[in-house]
């Protein structure tokens, strides 16, 4: 049985910039204007980060088909480090980020510091492309839309990124942060399991996949989760339940909106849960790379899903855990949260180790970052 409350509590950092920054007041507010605000404020601080990679980067928009006719926006981000195989340069790899907000929030702008950050990072160990697909949002669009447009996204990759820009079709990486570390999870166990839209030819498998902060079972099937903890007191459902930035009632809010019909899904449904799939299930996945907060109520899924690929699934993984902080912190930046470079250099460093071919080691571990909680 599993008990991961050792990685619960606050840090120092962690206690001074929760004081500076009270959470605030969504009172009467309806999700369009809490998206419209949240939005904002994050191309905001994207845009004002921006000029430090021009210089280094260049950004190409593109259109990309969802199977219903919908254009969804997607943006390129080419190190100019890295020589197009147009100009003669070798194909380089690809990673497909796909943002959090709890399928509300997020833009194609929000992303650009962050996208653009990855891919000049990432390319001085392995020559790397970011594409950022802006996948549809709550409320208009309900489950399983933004689901099947990370599919789609794939399937742009191979279908058009490859043969226009160059990208080497063996070399393509799909990654998340939240909401989109779902997505992310189940796009890469769905087609494993041989259940994406049949194709004349089927898409190569993927090189590997980055779940930062991973929500990996829906909300209504937390059954097989708790059966794996020692009791349901040390969950972190349970320990964490007011936790700062995404406190468990902010996770139901969020997925409330997608509408779903728990009549119709079981918890094994490994498409909406891929956290609760089996060990069979699992067998074969690409490497994985997990980023994961001590005092988030969605540590154990991360966890539990880290020991069921690693341990019993022989797949390679790479767990990083970031002790005294919550959901969401990198928001506020290594300034005020030094562990912030090491959610930076799990993201980089991981894309370039799934890229490596890793070799499993069958065992659970955990590396640790930040300050000792209090």
């Amino acid at each position: 049985m599993c008990d991961f409350s050792q990685y619960g509590g606050a840090s120092k950092e962690w206690k001074a910039v929760e004081a500076e920054n009270p959470a605030p007041s969504l009172a009467g507010l309806t999700p369009v204007q809490i998206r419209a605000a949240a939005n904002a404020t994050r191309e905001k601080t994207a845009s004002a980060l921006m000029p430090k990679f021009s210089d280094k980067i260049e950004l190409i928009d593109v259109s990309i088909p969802a199977r219903d006719g919908f254009a969804l926006e997607g943006r390129l981000y080419w190190p100019k480090s890295v020589p197009k195989p147009a100009d003669g340069g070798a194909a380089p790899a690809l990673y497909m980020h796909l943002h959090g907000g709890g399928y509300l929030l997020g833009t194609l702008s929000s992303e650009d510091a962050i996208c653009s950050n990855l891919a000049i990072n990432t390319s001085e160990k392995t020559p790397t492309v970011v594409l950022n697909l802006n996948y549809r949002h709550t409320p208009e669009y309900v489950y399983p839309t933004a689901w099947l447009d990370a599919q789609d996204g794939l399937a742009w990759i191979h279908d058009v990124a490859v043969p226009t820009y160059g990208i080497d079709p063996a070399h393509v990486v799909v990654g998340g942060i939240s909401a989109g570390a779902h997505l992310t999870a189940s796009l890469a166990l769905e087609q494993h399991l041989g259940r994406l839209p049949k194709r004349d030819t089927p898409l190569p498998p993927l090189a590997g996949q980055v779940l930062m902060i991973p929500a990996l079972v829906n909300t209504a099937f937390y059954g097989p989760q708790l059966a794996q903890m020692a009791s349901p007191e040390v969950s972190s459902l349970v320990e964490n339940e007011f936790a700062p930035i995404l406190p468990v009632t902010m996770m139901a809010y969020f997925t409330d909106m997608l509408k779903i019909d728990e009549a119709k899904v079981r918890e094994d449904d490994t498409f909406l849960s891929p956290g609760n799939a089996t060990v069979e299930q699992v067998k074969g996945l690409p490497p994985t790379v997990f980023g994961i907060c001590g005092l988030d109520p969605l540590r154990d899924q991360g966890l539990l899903y880290a020991k069921l690929l690693s341990e019993k699934a022989g797949v390679p993984t790479d767990v990083h855990l970031y002790r005294g902080v919550p959901h969401g912190f990198r928001r506020y930046g290594p300034e005020k949260l030094s562990v912030s470079r090491a959610w930076d250099a799990t993201m980089e460093n991981g894309i370039a180790w799934a890229l490596s071919k890793p070799t499993a080691s069958n065992k659970f571990h955990v590396q640790v970052h930040g300050e000792e909680t209090m």
